[in-house]
């Protein structure tokens, strides 16, 4: 089972979801997506928080999270601690999905970072009871094949890719033409002044033997 919780203080609404066990937390780490951010109590037991950052998703995207989705998650995270939630200033830590690392001698549930570098650190003062009555609202229990629904996801940007390959190559191919057509302009436009006609047209040959009369 997953809870899904939704936090309205941004737009569009982001979705904060949570694992109900070791089991779930277990495959929420194997089958996250490269958009989730992943948030802990630190140094605490407590449930796994993540939240799903929408599109347009950019490698730093998780490093400008705003205070008020930030707060929510934090919050969260503290009221899914049992230690962590009768504390006051708690620490929060949180880190791209794509950084946790997970190694067989590892305890389910427990993972470890491939860069520290990439772990911030949020400060949660103490539980603001406003916050997380509110997220509680909205909370949905679920039960999603997460292996499918990363795959699902994965063949969606796939087609999404290709699609936007093909518009580029059609994109270039046009480009090219234009220039190919405005090139040809360039080398051809004086021709039609040089023509047999256009130097006839313009040679006193073939005039009329009275034609300087109209000089007179």
């Amino acid at each position: 089972m997953v809870f899904y919780h939704t936090s309205n203080v941004v737009e569009p609404s982001a979705f904060i979801y949570v694992g109900k066990d070791k089991v779930e937390t277990k495959d929420l780490i194997a089958h996250g997506w490269p958009e989730d951010v992943w948030f802990h109590a630190d140094n605490l037991s407590s449930a796994h928080i993540y939240l799903r950052l929408p599109p347009p998703q950019t490698p730093d995207q998780w490093k400008t999270i705003s205070p008020e989705l930030l707060n929510d998650c934090g919050q969260l995270t503290k009221a899914n601690s049992i230690e962590g939630n009768k504390k006051d200033n708690v620490t929060v830590i949180y880190t791209p999905w794509s950084n946790l690392k997970k190694s067989g001698n590892m305890a389910t549930g427990q993972v470890g970072f491939k860069d520290n570098k990439l772990v911030k650190r949020v400060y949660v003062e103490k539980r603001e009871n406003a916050i997380v009555n509110r997220l509680n609202k909205t909370k949905v229990e679920k039960y999603p094949d997460l292996r499918q629904e990363r795959m699902d996801r994965d063949r969606e940007e796939r087609k999404a890719e290709r699609i936007a390959a093909q518009e580029k190559k059609k994109d270039e191919e046009r480009l090219a033409e234009e220039r190919a057509q405005m090139k040809w302009q360039k080398d051809h436009m004086y021709e039609d002044i040089h023509d047999e006609d256009a130097i006839a047209a313009s040679s006193n040959q073939d005039r009329d033997a009275d034609f300087l009369e109209d000089f007179f």
